[in-house]
């Protein structure tokens, strides 16, 4: 038995691991690379292993970088079982067709004349040395061909046999809807192994979602490490500092944008947002604008599985109450709508990506960053190389859509409201493990993963980081690292 790290291996995203084992060859994972554009035009580049000879893959959940490239593996003759959760499915669907439609988008903008993002442009809307545009990696087809090879028939707790040999748990992590880690019983040549894979766990004392369910016993356990180097504050003065920085900017009689994922982020605000006009907090004529089509159809995917949230939401939802309905709330799908947004003065804009990677959110920083009465609130995580994490890192200007835009407005950067679990809940995570259990760390920058790594080792864990292309040989009660792990 061995697996191969094929992505999120010394880095944050593409998601990708790839095992060996009772004569089967499958994946965890298949995402995207999100960031700078290296990283993105990594994108199209092979695999690694040969997709045709894949015979299934196992989602974890459904954000883009560990989803994302699915149809790009289905497009290169994988044709096996894509095994998840019902939610995940429901929101798989939304996310892949969305990133084929940005891709076509980005393709078709670059070929009429348009300018690439992060770039300043010279009299004909180009930059004198833009890269050339990346073709798309799939088209809306391709993603339908993707999604008619998923089953979503993955329920929490519920140990499923794949294949003779290979039995699957998944279990609640926590982190959006439907997300899970993964539980793999595997028996080969009389030898059997325990491996767990994390996915993404989620920070505790969210509104919506319970807390991830710990890890179970295992001899192999593969988890993410994005805070692995730092924690993050408490919810509650997460979101006292979210009121706090609202209301400051309201008084100035600005406007508050929130670069805001649409999956689990945008929903988590939503619940806060419609909290503090119950609590007179915010006043219930305060315009809060949802401009972001997929987050709108991600909310409406969430009041259809009550299965996967906590009780408190789950009583919300049976009892025909919305937790997501905020007073003065607007959601905007077509663009006119989007673009009267530009009028508006105090009011709360959402719109994605929560990394300002793309999407309708660079048109609202485009047209407020330059403004000291307004102010930009960021409520997760910034790869290396987007937007969002220049502004974050102090940028005095940043480049959208050719212009050179000034960073004036009020910056505030809250961490607690983070998706994902911090340095002590992920030690806290893998202690249930047991002692013995070899821990390989992916999904995080490589600062985050060694300290992490340090911290457990410390505590008499026995932990490892991972890079690209390595191979780590599983037996019965131990593991081995290919050379120069």
């Amino acid at each position: 038995m061995r697996i191969t790290f094929h992505g999120a291996a010394g880095d944050v995203t593409g998601s990708c691991h790839h095992l060996e084992a009772a004569g089967k060859r499958f994946l965890v994972d298949c995402g995207m690379y999100q960031g700078s554009r290296r990283l993105v035009e990594e994108n199209a580049d092979a695999f690694g292993f040969d997709p045709a000879g894949i015979d299934f893959l196992l989602l974890t959940h459904a954000h883009l970088d560990h989803c994302g490239r699915i149809p790009l593996l289905v497009k290169r003759g994988f044709h096996g079982r894509i095994f998840t959760t019902a939610a995940t499915l429901d929101l798989a669907k939304l996310v892949l067709l969305d990133a084929a439609a940005l891709q076509q988008e980005d393709n078709h903008h670059h070929a009429h004349g348009g300018h690439p993002n992060h770039l300043p442009a010279n009299g004909n809307g180009r930059h004198p040395d833009a890269a050339p545009a990346l073709p798309p990696l799939y088209d809306a087809g391709d993603v339908q061909q993707a999604l008619s090879l998923f089953e979503g028939s993955m329920v929490y707790g519920v140990a499923r046999d794949l294949a003779p040999g290979i039995r699957a748990t998944f279990r609640n992590a926590g982190h959006i809807l439907g997300s899970a880690s993964i539980l793999l019983e595997i028996e080969e040549a009389g030898r059997r192994s325990r491996l767990v894979f994390s996915g993404d766990l989620g920070n505790r004392d969210k509104p919506i979602l319970d807390p991830p369910a710990p890890a179970p016993p295992a001899d192999i356990v593969v988890m993410e490490s994005t805070y692995g180097d730092r924690n993050h504050r408490s919810q509650a003065d997460s979101v006292r500092e979210f009121q706090q920085a609202i209301t400051a900017a309201l008084g100035r009689g600005g406007n508050v944008v929130i670069p805001t994922f649409a999956l689990e982020r945008a929903q988590d605000l939503l619940y806060y947002l419609r909290e503090m006009v119950e609590q007179q907090l915010l006043p219930p004529s305060t315009p809060v604008f949802l401009d972001s089509p997929m987050a709108i159809s991600a909310t409406d995917i969430f009041r259809h599985h009550p299965e996967c949230v906590n009780a408190e939401t789950a009583g919300w939802l049976a009892s025909g109450r919305d937790p997501f309905a905020v007073p003065g709330l607007h959601m905007t799908r077509d663009t006119q709508a989007s673009i009267a947004i530009n009028s508006a003065r105090g009011a709360i804009i959402m719109a994605g990506s929560g990394m300002a990677s793309g999407g309708r959110i660079l048109h609202h920083l485009q047209h407020n960053l330059g403004d000291p009465g307004n102010s930009v609130i960021f409520v997760g995580y910034a790869a290396a190389g987007t937007v969002a994490r220049q502004i974050i890192d102090g940028a005095h200007t940043v480049h959208l859509y050719g212009d050179v835009v000034p960073v004036r407005a009020q910056v505030t950067t809250i961490g607690g409201f983070s998706a994902h679990a911090d340095h002590d809940d992920l030690i806290r995570w893998v202690r249930s493990a047991g002692t013995d259990a070899q821990i390989y760390l992916v999904h995080g920058e490589a600062a985050a993963a060694a300290k992490l790594g340090q911290d457990m080792n410390a505590r008499g864990l026995h932990a490892h980081t991972t890079a690209p292309g390595q191979v780590v040989e599983i037996g019965a009660s131990r593991s081995a690292a290919s050379p120069g792990a």
